[in-house]
Order: structure tokens, then sequence, then C-alpha cells
């Protein structure tokens, strides 16, 4: 259950909604505090969730009332829902449309749909609306009430962009505040609905037929996610949360170009109080890859054929202002302009500042890329075209000449480049990869060779005796999850000598509880202050490797215990405290692949269960 009196709320106390080009999250007291019209990276209207008094926010709450949200099942609708201590019950249903499942709305626009209702005896909604322009850094200086139908509606106007609230309810304008509130009081079986139309050019434009619309509107959403969830091929023992996430990553796509979110939100912290604070609004060819794997995975094919195609087309672009093929990251349009500033106006969630936008990240240089998108899209047709296998051939031989450099890692730190294992162990993946994309190309013998040559070097350079794991980093002892995606990409076999010390020697240094850190800070500085806790994906490649390893039945209590730290809507933020407290942008991309992951690798060793204690008996009895 959600108090309503707490300024902000606990990071996984949020539902997520979206049209696949921007999105919104509602609070567990039907709050939206966060939402960016047009585009997921572009400035806020609603930020309330980096600054409860600035920020900006769509407040629809019932006053002393507990709450609970969850979904339409199979679908991107969110309801939140009220009672009341006189017994009341109410409701409200938010959703987005994505444009290609729309019949009707305003031209260019986000539109945020809100149905107030109420299912049991009186209850009494207090709305209001109160948009925070570009970061908070304006007030609505336009806003002005209209006669709209049988309801009413207010427009307001930002420096560079507008939205109009349409209603079924009278609205009033408080021209202190900005805002426009509203007092609702239903009855069993009556209801009310609020239209948020963002980015109009003119905001009394559109007329829309308010309970029509948001009716259509909502059978327009059912249909699109009901359609789309019909594609997955899973039918294992996890559904409802690997269709969550499934149903998530989608909703972190960014259709026009098929280019994958890291995550829906800037700022959100690691640390409650501390400064790893980053934006996570951008497609990382890391991240993006391994979400359109994990969704091919799941039989979601036409996404990952999108996303090879949107690296593809970053690399036609030819390389960068430094010669790499690629930038490690972009925004969703596949530009580059990532440069990181602080909006010193917010205070940040529970006072965790800097609040930052853009990532200087985006500078890096970090090898591990290549592997990593042509491990996640090797099977996807598009890169088997003479289009795609041109591609490929032309990054491998930049990689022949470059795989060696040392750089700054998949986790982007920032305390000077290394020679990481796992960047080579990536580097290794992508010229093994791309001898199964293109076999004939004419220097196929040379992608084979430095295949050869780099697994040598991993087994000598990348291994500690002394430790028996193999570690972070050449000649430094410092151990680091990264390591577990070994057996994943198939540079080891699960039962390797080696592999089974690695494996033991990540589960005393870095395993907790069965939660996984990313690597021990005492070990080794990552040029951040501040501290972090176990981290999600981390987790979850633990479980798969202990499923690959035999160990199932213990990654299984594991795996469900991990589910249990979910949101009350079934989604995850990037890490774990060792007291189930969320930490990091939400929802985290990462966090979801890695679920879909750990699901299929535990349901593939559990159905072989069976035919191993089969095997066992009959072995026994004597018959082999």
């Amino acid at each position: 259950m959600t108090s309503s009196t707490h300024p902000y709320p606990a990071i996984d106390d949020h539902g997520l909604i979206g049209d696949l080009r921007t999105c919104a999250l509602v609070a567990g007291d039907g709050t939206v505090d966060w939402f960016c019209p047009g585009r997921f990276d572009a400035p806020s209207i609603f930020g309330a969730m980096l600054d409860h008094e600035r920020g900006g926010a769509f407040r629809i709450r019932v006053e002393g009332a507990a709450s609970r949200q969850s979904y339409v099942p199979r679908s991107a609708v969110l309801v939140t829902r009220f009672e009341t201590a006189e017994g009341g019950v109410g409701e409200i249903v938010d959703f987005m449309v994505p444009p290609e499942a729309r019949t009707s709305a305003a031209p260019g626009s986000t539109v945020i749909y809100r149905i107030v209702r109420a299912v049991a005896g009186d209850v009494q909604f207090s709305v209001d609306c109160r948009p925070r322009f570009d970061y908070g850094r304006s007030t609505a200086d336009l806003a002005r009430l209209l006669q709209h139908g049988g309801g009413t509606a207010v427009a307001f106007s930002g420096p560079d962009s507008a939205a109009t609230l349409f209603s079924t309810a009278p609205l009033a304008l408080d021209s202190e505040t900005g805002s426009a509130t509203a007092e609702v009081l239903l009855s069993a079986g009556e209801a009310a609905a609020f239209i948020l139309a963002a980015d109009l050019a003119e905001p009394s434009g559109w007329q829309p037929d308010v309970a029509a619309e948001v009716e259509r509107a909502l059978e327009e959403a059912l249909i699109f996610w009901h359609g789309w969830l019909s594609q997955s091929t899973y039918q294992g023992r996890w559904t409802d949360a690997v269709h969550r996430s499934a149903i998530t990553l989608k909703l972190l796509t960014y259709a026009p170009t098929g280019a994958f979110l890291a995550a829906a939100t800037t700022a959100l912290p690691e640390e409650i109080g501390g400064p790893r604070n980053w934006d996570y609004r951008y497609t990382w060819v890391r991240d993006g890859s391994f979400s359109a794997r994990a969704l091919a995975d799941l039989g979601f094919q036409q996404e990952a054929e999108s996303f090879a195609r949107w690296v593809t087309d970053r690399l036609a672009e030819g390389p960068n202002p430094v010669g790499e093929p690629l930038d490690i990251m972009y925004r969703v349009d596949g530009t580059s302009d990532l440069v990181e500033e602080e909006l010193p106006h917010w205070e940040g969630y529970r006072r965790s500042a800097p609040v930052r936008i853009g990532n200087g990240a985006a500078e890096q240089l970090q090898l591990d890329v290549y592997g990593e998108f042509l491990y996640s899209l090797s099977d996807t047709e598009h890169l088997h075209s003479p289009e795609g296998r041109a591609a490929v051939a032309a990054l491998l031989d930049w990689l022949v000449e470059n795989w060696a450099r040392p750089d700054e890692g998949i986790w982007e730190t920032r305390g000077g480049r290394r020679d990481f294992t796992y960047s080579r162990l990536m580097c290794w993946t992508a010229f093994e990869q791309g001898l199964r994309i293109a076999p004939t190309h004419e220097n196929a013998g040379m992608w084979a060779v430095m295949a050869h040559s780099i697994a040598a070097e991993i087994r000598d350079k990348g291994w500690d005796e002394e430790q028996k794991a193999y570690v972070q980093s050449y000649g430094e002892g410092a151990l680091d999850a990264s390591i577990l995606f070994m057996p994943v990409v198939g540079f080891t076999a699960p039962d390797d000598e080696r592999w089974a010390a690695t494996l033991a020697a990540i589960e005393r240094g870095l395993v907790h509880d069965g939660l996984c850190d990313r690597y021990s800070l005492a070990e080794f500085s990552d040029g951040l202050e501040g501290e972090e806790s176990s981290f999600d994906l981390c987790t979850l490649l633990y479980f798969v490797a202990l499923a690959q390893t035999g160990a199932v039945e213990q990654a299984q209590k594991m795996f469900e215990a991990f589910l249990g730290h979910a949101g009350p809507t079934g989604l995850f933020a990037e890490e774990l405290t060792p007291h189930g407290e969320q930490l990091g942008n939400f929802p985290q991309a990462f966090t979801h692949l890695g679920l879909i992951w750990a699901a299929l690798a535990l349901d593939k060793a559990l159905d072989r269960i069976p035919d191993r204690v089969m095997a066992a008996a009959v072995e026994h009895a004597g018959v082999v």
C-alpha cells in the first residue's frame, strides 16, 4: 500500500505508460511525476520525481486513502486503486496509445489519458495539473480556461512547448501556481476523464469529445498490447514476470527508429544522497543490443531487425571524430549530442544531487560494444543481407587494428583506461560472430586468427593463478561480475574447471545473500565518489551461471526471491540494497532483459531434470 503523504515515493512505487515515443511514470498515489512530451529525451514538464516542489506534476488523489497499482493483464494500461476508510473504492486508469494504433488524436501531440471512476461507494478525487516546462526552469507563463463541450479545457504554454488539459469535469485555474484544479465527487459506477495533449502547435486546436475519445483510446491501447504480446513464444514457468519485462522493453523503444532506451529516467540515484546520478534516456549500443536479443529470444523478431538496421545506419554514417566506427551511445534519433550538464535548481530525488542531463560517458572508448552488438543480432536477417555483411566486415577490419587498446570498459568507469578482460572477451565474441555472419569474406581468415589470439591472451593474462579466477583486468586481482558472460557467449563451457573456480571466486567475493555486485570498491577504484549496491543484471547473470552449471534448484530459489523485490507493478530499477530497496534509473532495461534471460535459462535447466532423473534411475538399475 502507498502512503500519499511522503514527498518522494519509493523508486519502484511507480508504473510506466508510454506510446513508443516517450513515456510517463505514475506514482502509487496517482501522481504523474515524470513526463517528457514528444520524445524520451525531451525536457520534462512533469519532474516532481526529481524535485517535489519545483518539478511539476499531474496529481489525482483520494485524500486519506490507501492505494495500490497494477496493470491490466497483458497490457501497458495502468490501474491505481484507492480504498477509503469509509469503504469507498476508486480507480485511476492511465495509459497512452502508440500513434500507429490511434484512429484519432491531435497530430504530432503526445497524449496521456486518465480515467477516474468510483467502483464502490462515494469517492472524492482531487485533481491538480501543474506543468513546469523545460525541466522546471519555466512555469506555465500563459494558462487560460476554455469551455469545451460538456466539460472544460485549460491551455498551458511554456517557452518552447504547450499543453492542453481536457476534462469532462469542471476545471478551475489557479493563476498563482499556473495549475488547473478540480474536485470530482463520484458515486459507484460514475466516471470522469482527463486528456493531456502536449506539444500541440496550437493549444486549443484539437477539440475532442473527451468521454468518447478516452473510451476509444482505451480499446485501441488494449488491442495494441494484446496483439503485440501474442507474438511471444514463451511458455515457461514465469509468464507474468517475463511478459511484464517484455512489455517494459517495448515501452523503452523509440518506434520511429527502433532504438532502445537504457531506462526511462535521469538522475535517480544509485545511492541516496550520493552523486552517482546519470541520465539513461539514451540508446547505448550495448544495452540496446541486449534488449533486442532478449525480445528476439521470446519471439519478437521485428524489434531485433529494426535495431540491427539502426546500428548499421550509424556505421554507414562513417567513423566518429576520433575514428571509431560507433559511438557507445546516441540519442534515439541517432544523433550524438550528449553533453553532460547539471540542473542545480532541482534538489534531486530525496536530495540526491546533482541532477544530470546528457551523459559524458558518450565520449568514452568501449571496445566491448562490437561484440555485444554482433552476439545479440547475429541471427537477424538484416546482418546476413549484403548490406549487413558489408557493415560487419568493415567493423571487424577496424577491430583487427584496435582490439588491444585499453578502454573504459562495460561499466563506464571514470578512473582511467585499463585492459579489461570483459572488453577482450567481447572483441573475441565479435570475431567469432563475424565468422558466422560472413564466413566466406576475403578477410575471414584474419578474423579467425584474431579470435584465436584473443582467446589465448584472455586465458593467459586474464587468469589470476593466485585467486584461481578470471579477473577484471590484466595484471590486477579485482573480481568483476561481467566475467559471468563467458559461458553465455560460448568462450568457456559451464563445466570447465577454470570456469567452476571463477564462479566460486565470484560467489565468495561479490555475491551476498543471493545478490551480486558488479565489483568491489574495496578492490577497484572506479573514479567516482560514493557507494553502490548489488547490480541487478549481475545478480540475474549469476542465476544463469548457476542454472548452466547444474545448481538449478538453488538458482530457482534465488530467482524467485529476487522476483519478490519487484515493485507493485512488477518493475525493477538498476540496483538493489541489502534491505530490498530499489535504486537507480527506472525501469531499467538491463534488469528486465536479464530477468528474461534468467527465466529462459532456468526453464531450460529445469526441463532437463526429468531426463537426468530418468537416466540416473536407469543407470542405477543396471540397464546401462
